[in-house]
């Protein structure tokens, strides 16, 4: 029987040939896809944790695409069997690699979506509990900044605050050593001053421009040093070891050059202190971020507070010296017041004791003048007087100066006539110049002023000085006073630099001027003249005799009334003019005159004698009151004289005219008190006046306060009596006679 037998059907060479090549191109298409998507998945999964594994994957599927590829050009003949099975199983590969690509597209988002999301989250886990650790790292060295700078800003003394921050800063960060290297005075070393453990001797030097100090001090960071440098070594060698890293900070000192209170310190090159810590040895611990951060936190917080240190140091030295310059100054104070106070009452006391007897030889005197007498008597007599006349004028001039140079002189001001002071002057500088056969002229200008607002006591006394000098110094010729108000163009001179005048509507500045025809002065000696117990070298000036005060003391009285004064001379034989400008008030009415001070000079028209006057005088000292008595009885007085406070109220009646009294007796102000409250009615009291040899203006006020009607300084002439008594007799006014 033929058996029948079915074959399949296969397709010609040609197209199996075909469809290998159609299947190696889908291959090779699907294979190069998926990696691009994994490539994908990759960048889109950021925390996949096996990126290395997919790479190597990617890497497999790109080279068995490249084989597929490569097929297209190397193709070759094989039996019918062999194409047969080569196209099927490159047909299966074809459609199962382009169904695994068509399937990735889908499943990448899903996986995406959720394995990523869970690897992100534990993650960002990761990462915040790393940033939180850090966090409270931060938190912890805050802490520890906060806790290290309230202690060394406890206290603003440094060695507190540099051994505060060795400790703390060793408890903090468990070190082993810690040390601070300060520099020296010459700034050349740096000198080991405080350390932790105290395992090194203190005062130990280096150098200080070593090259690890150099780039330590180069850098504002902490920097990790050899644990072998020289500023490291802080513990000894014992035994082998590994030491622990070692850091050093630099530390700004504040180095005062120029302080000064109230006012900004000035700094000096910058200086800086080395701070050395040290880590535990035999240990593998390292320095943290966070401690180096510390410590040059803590470098900062030590800089601020030494600075501040420095400053209160520098302020306490500067307090304790200030306090020691005002201590000394105060000290000098007190001696030069006790000084001036021992002075004053010496001199005080020498005036009073000098013008008792200078008041017996002066009254005495005058009364022998005026008693019949030889020329050659007369002559010794009149010599007599002018010579206790000079002396007590410089008794005057000396309580003057004293009382000028220690500030208590003061102008006693008050309205008085002008006029008068010049003539007044006159009239006593001119039986001086009629002997000298000296030509006295006075010119007053049209416009001066009948009445002024000043010190007429220092005026008169001033233009007294500046004539009677003129007087002094010229032999022959003449003598010319002139007073004029200068005016305001011309009230700035040359010669008066320092003089700077203010005119004004209240006030005027009168200039006087006095030229002699007299021996003139050296050029060179000018400005000694105004110097006290100066005097020139000329011959001339040796033979006029002088203390050297009228000038000294000149000049005083005008400054006091804000003026100048100053001497123009072409030089020896030519003659002097002195010039003087003074400041004066102008009186709101200018008819007012000043009538509580009685004339200077010996009154033109007056009784020369008082006879029948009841005089009653009170003198504790016998010599003064037997003097006093003296001169009273010569003017035909009927004088009563007692010696005691007393005696003198039992014997006071209103039939007396005057009482004379000592006021520097015990009681002589409350003698005074009592008289007046004895006497009621003011036309029954007698006319009570002060004998005293005490110039100061206490005593004048006092007497003033007390009642009294006028005061006399001693020594006192029979022609100063005379004056006195005229007064009171016929005008019944007198409060100062000098």
């Amino acid at each position: 029987m033929e058996s029948c037998c079915f074959e399949p059907q296969w397709p010609a060479d040609e197209l199996l040939m075909k469809y290998q090549y159609i299947s190696d191109f889908f291959i090779a298409l699907a294979y190069f896809s998926i990696p691009l998507e994994l490539i994908y998945f990759v960048k889109k999964s950021a925390v996949f944790p096996y990126r290395w594994v997919l790479v190597q994957f990617g890497a497999f599927i790109v080279l068995c695409g490249a084989t597929h590829l490569i097929n297209l050009w190397t193709f070759t003949m094989h039996t019918r069997t062999v194409e047969i099975v080569m196209t099927i199983a490159k047909g299966m590969t074809a459609a199962v690699s382009c169904a695994t690509a068509l399937m990735l597209v889908h499943i990448i988002p899903d996986l995406l979506s959720v394995k990523t999301r869970e690897l992100f989250l534990k993650n960002k886990a990761a990462e915040l509990d790393r940033e939180m650790g850090l966090i409270r790292t931060q938190e912890e060295t805050g802490r520890h900044v906060r806790m290290l700078t309230h202690e060394i800003r406890s206290t603003l003394d440094r060695h507190t605050i540099l051994r505060t921050t060795l400790v703390e800063l060793g408890r903090t960060l468990a070190l082993e050593e810690c040390a601070l290297w300060m520099p020296t005075r010459t700034g050349l070393e740096l000198q080991l001053s405080y350390t932790l453990r105290q395992q090194n001797p203190v005062g130990y030097t280096v150098p200080i421009q070593l090259p690890v100090i150099n780039k330590v001090f180069s850098s504002n960071r902490a920097v990790k040093i050899s644990p072998n440098c020289p500023v490291a070594r802080l513990r000894p060698l014992a035994g082998k070891y590994i030491p622990g890293e070692v850091v050093a900070v630099r530390v700004p000192l504040l180095h005062l050059s120029n302080f000064q209170i109230n006012d900004w310190p000035e700094l000096s090159t910058k200086r800086y202190a080395l701070m050395v810590l040290m880590l535990p040895s035999d240990s593998a611990r390292q320095w943290h971020v966070h401690e180096l951060e510390l410590v040059e936190v803590v470098a900062d917080q030590v800089a601020v507070a030494l600075s501040h240190a420095a400053i209160l140091e520098e302020s306490m030295r500067a307090r304790d010296l200030l306090i020691e310059q005002n201590f000394a100054l105060d000290r000098a104070r007190r001696e030069a017041e006790t000084a001036i106070s021992a002075r004053n009452d010496f001199l005080a006391v020498m005036n009073h004791e000098m013008r008792i007897p200078m008041h017996a030889i002066i009254a005495l005197s005058s009364l022998l003048q005026e008693t019949e007498l030889t020329p050659e008597q007369r002559l010794m007599v009149e010599t007599i007087l002018k010579s206790s006349n000079l002396l007590a004028t410089l008794i005057n001039d000396v309580l003057d100066l004293s009382r000028l140079e220690d500030g208590s002189l003061k102008l006693d001001l008050g309205t008085f006539n002008v006029h008068a002071i010049f003539k007044e002057v006159l009239n006593l500088i001119k039986p001086i110049a009629s002997v000298k056969k000296l030509l006295l002229t006075l010119n007053l200008a049209p416009d001066l002023p009948e009445y002024a607002i000043g010190d007429e006591k220092r005026l008169m006394q001033t233009i007294l000085n500046v004539v009677g000098n003129a007087v002094k110094f010229t032999k022959e010729g003449s003598i010319s006073i002139t007073a004029f108000v200068t005016k305001s163009e011309s009230l700035r001179d040359s010669r008066a630099s320092d003089f700077y005048p203010m005119p004004s509507d209240n006030h005027f500045y009168l200039r006087v001027q006095v030229k002699d025809s007299g021996s003139g002065i050296n050029p060179q000696d000018v400005p000694k003249l105004f110097t006290k117990f100066a005097q020139t070298q000329s011959s001339a000036t040796r033979n006029s005799g002088g203390s050297g005060l009228g000038l000294a003391i000149c000049k005083r009285f005008v400054n006091l009334m804000e003026g100048q004064i100053w001497i123009e001379s072409e030089g020896l034989g030519k003659g002097c003019t002195a010039i003087f400008i003074v400041k004066l008030g102008i009186p709101e009415h200018s008819n007012e005159s000043k009538h509580s001070f009685m004339p200077k000079g010996p009154p033109s028209r007056g009784q020369t004698t008082f006879p029948g006057v009841k005089v009653l005088v009170m003198d504790d000292n016998g010599v003064s009151r037997m003097v006093t008595r003296g001169l009273l009885v010569h003017l035909r007085c009927n004088v009563t004289a007692v010696s005691s406070s007393d005696e003198c109220l039992r014997v006071v009646s209103q039939d007396h005219k005057v009482v004379f009294m000592d006021v520097l007796m015990p009681d002589g102000f409350e003698v005074a008190v009592r008289i007046r409250e004895k006497f009621t009615n003011c036309h029954e009291r007698p006319f009570i006046v002060a004998l005293t040899g005490n110039t100061d203006k206490l005593t004048k006020e006092t007497c003033m306060r007390v009642g009294l009607d006028g005061v006399i300084l001693k020594p006192i002439s029979v022609e100063k009596m005379r004056t006195v008594l005229s007064n009171i007799v016929e005008h019944r006014r007198l409060f100062e006679v000098m």
